[in-house]
């Protein structure tokens, strides 16, 4: 392991298949499928099968290259709009789109979003529905007021956030101005989904260690409440691994409300 400096996800180079294909792929010893695969994909199915989530436009903002848990909200939103902070990323998620040759495979993924929904031999079919529905892969920027400037975006129905935040955030105050910029995305009456890494420092990356914010589900909550969000649905997992990849201690899913 690297024992130098962290490197931070959105200004140090960022092997966007690397973290794929550690966190995400379908390999049979791949620690995370319980944590990074399964967790969010459960909670997403209960909370967009529920129907209290609606709209027309979602946006996504996630770490990586992830689309897993958009499997679920694709039957929702004709408009998903993915934005991303790392060129790499933008370039592997519009690969996936696109179906380019050596895009990487998502085949586990959507098997599971159709066994969830209890029709496992559409696989294809979930494939090729999600990215129909995804509009745009664009990038965006922290350091601007307006996050996709020069592009003004409609105002989204419903925010999905995977992984990002910890990523993105140095401290406290940094995580708060970071959320009040998502939370400008969405309309009033619009739902904020939040996946994120409990009280984590790191995160490796191939050979490379990166800055992880690490927090509390108390700070979590607190921060969404003093941006005027009410949370409607929270699910905490205990990690299921042993691996000395990440030191996080549990994933969290919290889905809130924008009351104003």
């Amino acid at each position: 392991m690297d024992c130098g400096p962290k490197k931070i996800y959105h200004k140090h180079d960022f092997d966007s298949r690397a973290f794929l294909e550690t966190y995400c792929s379908d390999k049979p010893d791949m620690a995370f499928a319980e944590d990074s695969l399964k967790f969010p994909m459960t909670n997403c199915h209960y909370v967009f099968s529920s129907g209290f989530v609606k709209g027309d436009v979602l946006i996504d903002l996630s770490v990586g290259s992830l689309i897993h848990h958009l499997y679920s909200v694709c039957d929702i939103f004709k408009d998903i709009i993915i934005l991303k902070l790392n060129e790499k990323c933008n370039m592997e998620t519009s690969k996936w789109k696109d179906t380019r040759t050596g895009a990487f495979n998502w085949t586990h993924a959507s098997a599971h979003a159709t066994k969830l929904e209890g029709r496992s031999a559409q696989t294809q079919d979930k494939d090729e529905q999600l990215k129909t529905a995804i509009s745009h892969v664009i990038s965006c920027d922290f350091d601007n007021e307006n996050i996709t400037y020069p592009v003004v975006l409609p105002l989204a129905d419903c925010v999905t956030c995977v992984g990002i935040m910890e990523a993105i955030s140095k401290d406290e105050d940094d995580y708060m101005g970071n959320l009040e910029k998502i939370s400008k995305l969405l309309r009033p009456g619009g739902h904020l989904i939040l996946v994120g890494l409990l009280n984590a420092s790191y995160l490796m990356v191939g050979e490379e260690k990166f800055h992880v914010f690490e927090f509390d589900e108390i700070f979590m909550k607190n921060a969404l409440r003093k941006l005027g969000f009410v949370a409607d649905y929270c699910a905490v997992q205990r990690k299921s691994n042993a691996s000395s990849l990440s030191d996080y201690k549990a994933m969290m899913f919290i889905s809130a409300c924008k009351a104003k």
